[in-house]
């Protein structure tokens, strides 16, 4: 049975302590923690250090880096579906350049119209199955004008070699297209998500970003292609189209520059996904096939 103290100090200190009547130790509630009688009636006896035995302060958990780290990268990765029928419609486009390109240097006019004539109906089909049958994908939106790019650049670069189309114009098409794709280059880099390694950045199945043509480019496209279409037909045409062929070639100039400088001012020209968002959508991504 516990003592009562009288003495308040001893009652305030000992009692609450199971301090034991007789002996030299007593036994505090604390296990394994023992104090002497006499040491409670010392002056540097405190209250805080019998309680600093009694209760410990709990200390707050740390966080582990490696663990958080760890937790970011098992997030799951978002895909989508890019083995469709208009991505692989667009990818022979591309394919189909270098043979457009060396008909055109060895004078096989016939040969590379058919080309440009598949090109044109490829391109009409790939839109069409896009949004009939719902294959829209954010490599289709990369995919479609790339494949116009590569066309136009083949095609710019051989009528240049042949004297088809003046070398200045060549150089202004030419020299637009370079600052796009590296602007895409450096766009695809910023949006891709974490973490950011060179297997990803090649993996066009993680999207990152959706390229939306502006207005003045669809025309310029249109006009681009008119024009190496007709160069490309003249010396098989039996009349000359000398005259309209330059007066299309000083047009073609000033849309190319105007696209070019609308890309810099347009708010529109891409859009950035983030992992959240592409989860949320109920469907596919908007394309510019």
């Amino acid at each position: 049975m516990n003592r009562v103290y009288t003495n308040p100090l001893r009652r305030l200190i000992l009692q609450p302590l199971g301090a034991c009547r007789s002996g030299w130790r007593g036994r505090l509630s604390t296990p394994h923690v023992y104090i002497r009688p006499r040491l409670a009636h010392s002056r540097f006896f405190s209250v805080n250090a019998v309680l600093r035995y009694s209760s410990p302060t709990p200390t707050a958990p740390q966080k582990d880096p490696q663990k958080d780290d760890t937790q970011a990268k098992a997030a799951p990765t978002v895909r989508e579906n890019i083995y469709t029928l208009p991505n692989l419609l667009t990818l022979s486009r591309i394919v189909a350049c270098p043979v457009l390109g060396w008909s055109i240097v060895h004078d096989n006019f016939y040969f590379a119209t058919g080309l440009l004539v598949y090109a044109g109906l490829t391109d009409l089909v790939d839109g069409y199955l896009a949004r009939r049958f719902n294959m829209h994908s954010v490599l289709g939106t990369i995919l479609d004008p790339a494949a116009d790019k590569t066309l136009m650049t083949t095609l710019t670069i051989t009528l240049a070699m042949k004297d088809l189309i003046p070398v200045p114009l060549a150089a202004i098409i030419l020299g637009r297209d370079v600052l796009l794709s590296l602007a895409a280059f450096y766009i695809r880099y910023t949006s891709l998500p974490p973490p950011k390694t060179f297997t990803r950045y090649w993996d066009f199945s993680i999207p990152s970003a959706e390229v939306h043509p502006t207005g003045i480019s669809k025309v310029n496209t249109a006009l681009q292609l008119l024009l190496m279409g007709t160069a490309t037909i003249s010396p098989i045409l039996p009349l000359d189209i000398s005259l309209p062929l330059q007066a299309l070639q000083w047009i073609v100039a000033g849309t190319t520059i105007w696209s070019g400088a609308s890309y810099v001012f347009a708010k529109d020209g891409f859009r950035v996904i983030s992992s959240a968002a592409t989860k949320g959508r109920s469907g596919p991504p908007p394309s510019s096939s």
